[in-house]
């Protein structure tokens, strides 16, 4: 009898972990539908995010983090996860950042609402330390570019209509090392 524990199964827990998401993200889209299921993984990607957040804040020793460190943890954070990201470019108005492969690696083709789990994490640690984001998922792996392309906003723009990506607010202190302060979004919004 050949036992298991000899065979060639592609099989790990992170393996099985993105295998998890990717099917949880394709019950939702398939039950839901795409904008639902983008919702329902944006409350989990707004929680992790803070708590991300907090634990760069309290490993670097800052109550909030500059517009430099904030893009330092978003790259780090993901290259953690075994995402390939690195920073474009950054100034006042914005960071961009690209990706050479995804965190959840195949798993992730065709299923857009997974990328939500990035644009909640960017925003909300850019948001809680910034005042303001909004995540534009330029180019993503799930839609079948050969690497992302994430550009978070840092300042809003005065007629959103048009604009493309989601919107994230903090409170309305400024971070340590300067920059742009945003008032919270009002009651109801």
């Amino acid at each position: 009898m050949r036992l298991a524990s000899g065979t060639d199964v592609d099989l790990d827990r992170d393996v099985f972990m993105r295998t998890l998401v990717r099917e949880l993200a394709t019950s939702l889209e398939s039950v839901v539908g795409l904008e639902e299921a983008s919702g329902y993984i944006s409350l989990v990607g707004q929680s992790v995010g803070s708590q991300i957040n907090e634990s760069y804040i309290r490993a670097l020793g800052v109550r909030r983090l500059s517009r430099e460190q904030v893009a330092d943890v978003l790259v780090d954070f993901k290259q953690r996860i075994k995402g390939d990201f690195y920073l474009i470019s950054q100034d006042d108005e914005k960071i961009v950042l690209g990706s050479r492969s995804c965190p959840f690696g195949d798993k992730v083709l065709g299923r857009e609402s997974m990328c939500m789990m990035t644009s909640n994490v960017f925003g909300t640690i850019a948001a809680q330390n910034l005042g303001y984001a909004r995540v534009e998922l330029e180019e993503t792996i799930a839609r079948g570019s050969s690497g992302c392309r994430v550009v978070v906003h840092l300042v809003p723009e005065v007629d959103m209509e048009d604009e493309p990506g989601r919107e994230y607010y903090g409170d309305s202190g400024p971070p340590e090392g300067g920059g742009p302060a945003v008032p919270p979004t009002p009651p109801g919004h």
